[in-house]
């Protein structure tokens, strides 16, 4: 019986190890954007990253006020809705005249679904991570060859705060 117990009390404290670790990179991630996730609470979370770091991720957190919409508003790296073109096609895809689409989405879970719903109001902010040099030769981040990249968005109706990354 005690070794039921000692083993049940271990199981739970390695799935709250995971729990925190999983919420310590969204906090990193919101941080990297230049927000804090006070009173949020995790909705959702998507992460196909690998062991050598490549993969998708996206992680959503909902807020009861509007704390962190003041946050966003004074920040200059966040930018109102509309998406620009780069980060909109990151995320849904860009299409042609045709209706065909012609490059991405890029942050999608495993059936090529983007992982953000479309927003009417809010704001995004773009993070590139590549290397400097990697800028320097290629700076229309579509054209590169890899993405290092973290995507936040924030959905002023909802209070739902979206953070992806995606590593190529």
């Amino acid at each position: 019986m005690k070794k039921r117990i000692l083993t049940a009390g271990i199981l739970l404290w390695i799935l709250c190890i995971f729990a925190a670790c999983g919420f310590r990179q969204g906090a990193a991630d919101a941080e990297a954007l230049g927000i804090a996730l006070i009173g949020a609470r995790e909705q959702s979370s998507y992460d196909t990253h690998s062991g050598n770091g490549d993969g998708v991720s996206c992680v959503s957190y909902s807020f009861s006020d509007s704390a962190v919409e003041k946050q966003l508003q004074t920040n200059p790296a966040w930018k109102p809705l509309p998406l620009d073109e780069t980060t909109r096609t990151l995320l849904y895809g860009r299409t042609s005249e045709d209706g065909s689409v012609s490059d991405g989405p890029y942050l999608t879970d495993d059936a090529g679904n983007p992982l953000v719903p479309e927003l009417q109001t809010g704001y995004y902010c773009l993070l590139d991570r590549q290397a400097e040099t990697r800028r320097a030769e290629t700076p229309d981040l579509l054209k590169r060859p890899s993405f290092n990249l973290t995507i936040g968005l924030y959905d002023a109706e909802t209070k739902t705060l979206y953070l992806c990354k995606l590593d190529t």
